[in-house]
């Protein structure tokens, strides 16, 4: 059996992020189940925009972004629509339109060599009392022991399942794509209450329109055809979808969802609920937890000092959690959008 001082589960953004600042002295083995050197497989359901929080840890980390990463058209505004109060409203957003999984494809490729990279593997069993674990890759069981497991394995996290963690408020991610013909590229953010607390987005990438939300688990599938027909009845071309996914998604209701593993286990990004209640922005928040995870190995006891050294992240958590009160409960959001605050008048 092969023996590593720790063992990531998860290569996406928070996994490649951790694996590249991880101690270089101890040895490391990244698990993922999806083809890391190929666009094949299924997407995730994300809208693709690399926030500004995103963009200073990248510029901190001295991370290029290749050109083939990004997306066209880049746009600066994000137009709002109410459909319930039939209100609209245009703000400056300050977000780089990407493709997803191409992003998180170029991370894993700057891996560092003394990584042992696993794609294309999938984790069959996980024993952290005896610190071992079993992966199926090419048809091929093999067994694994380490000394640190790290859960970077997102919403639906494995390694997070097995640990007394508290219950995380989960949202179902449906996005499909659409041929784009002659339509305006815009961003599109778009609520109604009648059939989420959270919200709806529009995005083009290249010559492909994007239409997705965040549904409630329960009738999730209902809730998003009849959003999408509201959105069809408005002028956008939804009607014939080139691809459609789904997938879970974490929104911390309270700071107590957020769960950072025990003693030898650490949960990073999405697995440990670090995402924004508010915007269900991640990528931000799984490069910071990574790195911070990634410093908490060279002490005594990892758990300890990340829950230390996480502190400020929580912090911003709770601030987010304040605005998602705002954003997500129909008068404010009403008094807010119909006062013009921030709003950017849009030229016809």
């Amino acid at each position: 059996m092969k023996h590593v001082n720790v063992v990531v589960i998860g290569c996406g953004v928070a996994g490649s992020i951790f694996a590249m600042h991880a101690p270089k002295h101890q040895s490391l083995c990244i698990i993922d189940k999806k083809n890391l050197k190929e666009a094949v497989g299924l997407k995730k359901p994300c809208g693709g925009l690399l926030a500004p929080d995103a963009q200073k840890t990248l510029a901190k980390l001295k991370i290029p972004l290749p050109l083939e990463v990004c997306a066209s058209p880049q746009l600066f505004g994000v137009k709002t629509y109410d459909l319930q109060s039939k209100i609209t409203r245009h703000y400056q957003r300050h977000y780089i339109n990407l493709h997803r999984d191409r992003f998180d494809r170029y991370l894993a490729s700057l891996i560092p060599p003394h990584v042992d990279v696993v794609d294309k593997a999938i984790v069959k069993s996980l024993d952290l009392k005896n610190k071992k674990l079993t992966y199926i890759q090419n048809d091929e069981s093999h067994e694994l022991s380490f000394d640190v497991c790290v859960g970077a394995d997102g919403a639906n996290s494995l390694v997070r399942s097995h640990l007394n963690a508290p219950k995380m408020r989960h949202y179902l991610a449906i996005q499909e794509q659409f041929e784009l013909k002659d339509y305006p590229p815009h961003l599109g953010c778009f609520f109604d209450a009648s059939l989420t607390d959270s919200y709806a987005w529009i995005n083009i990438k290249d010559d492909i329109l994007e239409f997705g939300g965040a549904f409630p688990l329960k009738d999730s599938l209902k809730r998003y055809e009849t959003f999408k027909s509201k959105m069809i009845d408005l002028g956008y071309p939804l009607k014939t979808p080139l691809h459609k996914e789904a997938c879970l998604v974490n929104s911390p209701k309270t700071l107590s969802e957020i769960y950072l593993g025990q003693k030898d286990v650490l949960l990073i990004g999405e697995a440990a609920g670090w995402i924004s209640p508010s915007s269900l922005e991640g990528m931000s928040y799984a490069m910071d937890s990574a790195l911070i995870a990634a410093e908490s190995l060279k002490s005594s006891d990892p758990y300890l000092s990340y829950r230390k050294l996480s502190r400020s992240l929580k912090l911003k958590i709770f601030l987010k959690q304040l605005k998602s009160i705002v954003l997500y409960t129909p008068w404010i959001r009403w008094c807010v959008m119909k006062s013009g605050l921030d709003e950017v008048k849009v030229r016809q």
